[in-house]
């Protein structure tokens, strides 16, 4: 099979999140595509089912080390961005990918800026948690909490939980305390994303960390899904007491692959939508022996 490497919601080359995209052959079993993905052992590996478009759009599967997921925010612009660079041979603006979680439409070059831009599905808000147990399984003091807001579940397609920080340097001291954390994740199966409004470039808005170790990745360099969660989130609880936002995000600089994901999102009358943006660049491509 052919198949390539790239660096997603990365400003430049060996930065943003690491991602690997086969054109798979049709004989490849869903358990045979989760072996290869723990051989790849990157947060998520994609696997294209078909060279032309089916169904409106190109069917993709997506395995983390140890499962499929059903969406995810990088594979989606990484797979995306192979697709139109890799397979279709006609120009286009807009391409469709079919994931287990809804067809995700990914649009190019939108306002010239080169960034790729995913639109999410509607945010769904489930429930809410004591701040008391997150600082514990985050290895924080409860004060780090911003009290102003509540920590919640909310999912575009894959769970996140979001919990407001009061600060960069609450951020940074996040660590993981494993015992509390498998008692938490017993009920619930998400990424946990802490954030804050101070950031280490001023041009920023926001920076985020997301744990999802229930997903066999100990801390993501960049996640699109929860990010689009958080620009839900963001919204709904009117973080910045808008309706409409237009911001930076950035998120990795603790694992040393510093990412950069663009959120614009609005509150329509019923719903809020949220696309996330990134660059993608392509770092190697080959053949894999099957």
């Amino acid at each position: 099979m052919e198949f390539y490497l790239v660096d997603v919601f990365a400003e430049t080359k060996y930065a943003g999140n690491q991602l690997a995209v086969f054109k798979a052959e049709k004989n490849l079993s869903g358990e045979e595509m989760q072996k290869i993905a723990r051989e790849i052992n990157f947060s998520e590996t994609t696997f294209i089912l078909s060279g032309k478009q089916e169904n409106g759009g190109y069917d993709v599967r997506i395995f983390t080390p140890e499962k499929e997921i059903p969406f995810a925010g990088h594979p989606t612009l990484g797979t995306a961005f192979i697709i139109k660079n890799e397979i279709e041979t006609e120009p286009s603006s807009n391409v469709i990918l079919n994931v287990k979680a809804g067809a995700i439409p990914v649009a190019f070059d939108k306002g010239g800026d080169h960034v790729i831009w995913m639109k999410q599905n509607p945010p769904l808000f489930n429930r809410t948690f004591d701040k008391e147990m997150l600082a514990g399984v985050l290895g924080i003091d409860p004060s780090d909490i911003d009290l102003n807001f509540p920590i919640q579940e909310v999912s575009t397609g894959l769970p996140a939980v979001i919990v407001p920080l009061t600060s960069l340097s609450a951020v940074k001291k996040c660590k993981i305390n494993s015992d509390q954390y498998e008692a938490f994740i017993k009920d619930i199966e998400a990424s946990l994303l802490v954030f804050s409004p101070e950031t280490y470039h001023e041009k920023n808005d926001i920076n985020a960390r997301v744990f999802c170790d229930c997903f066999s990745v100990p801390e993501d360099p960049a996640t699109g899904s929860a990010v689009g969660d958080l620009a839900g989130y963001l919204l709904h609880h009117r973080y910045f007491d808008k309706s409409q936002i237009s911001i930076r995000a950035e998120q990795g600089y603790e694992i040393n692959r510093p990412s950069l994901l663009y959120i614009e999102a609005q509150t329509m009358e019923n719903s809020i939508e949220i696309h996330v943006g990134g660059n993608v660049h392509l770092i190697a491509k080959g053949t894999w022996r099957v």
